[in-house]
């Protein structure tokens, strides 16, 4: 194994073995011993990057956060008229909730977390606050919260659904949302 000094990625190896770990067992699941053996680094080092395991696990829902408002940018920049925004945001649908079933997971247990816990509940604030912004360049701020809004139940809909609703459906529900005439 390396040492901390000839392997700099080490604290990112970590973030990502506990979000792994998040998603096959849970947080409850989640130990020190657990995420070290699954990042393959000694387990002082989960000390030495964290003061523990509630920073270790804000940090890395941090960062699965930041993703989820990139996979947003990315679908929204492109769009320069009302219609390409709603399209853009079907696209979103589509693509959040046929993405990983691990994202589905981890999103479940961010927002128990955050039922639970004021860290968690701020970082769910400011993960809505940057979503929001984003539809709000399209949007105005009520109908962009609104959106946002239908985009996280449109995409449960669709991931936990046996028979998820197709692209249409979805387009007319972000239609209706947006005042589409």
């Amino acid at each position: 194994m390396a040492t901390g000094h000839t392997d700099p990625r080490r604290r990112e190896r970590i973030l990502a073995a506990a979000l792994g770990l998040i998603a096959e067992e849970g947080v409850a699941g989640v130990s020190h011993r657990k995420i070290a053996a699954r990042a393959g680094v000694p387990l002082g080092s989960m000390t030495y990057h964290f003061t523990g395991i509630d920073e270790l696990l804000l940090e890395a829902f941090t960062g699965y956060a930041d993703h989820v408002v990139a996979v947003f940018e990315q679908h929204l920049a492109g769009a320069t008229t009302p219609e390409e925004a709603r399209e853009a945001v079907t696209d979103l649908v589509h693509t959040l909730s046929g993405g990983p079933r691990r994202d589905l997971i981890l999103v479940q247990e961010l927002y128990t977390l955050a039922a639970r816990r004021e860290p968690y509940r701020a970082l769910c604030a400011r993960w809505m606050r940057r979503s929001r912004a984003l539809l709000e360049a399209h949007f105005p701020p009520d109908t962009a919260r609104h959106l946002d809004a239908l985009i996280e139940g449109l995409t449960l809909h669709r991931a936990l659904d046996d028979d998820p609703p197709e692209r249409p459906v979805t387009r007319e529900a972000v239609g209706r949302v947006t005042g589409e005439r």
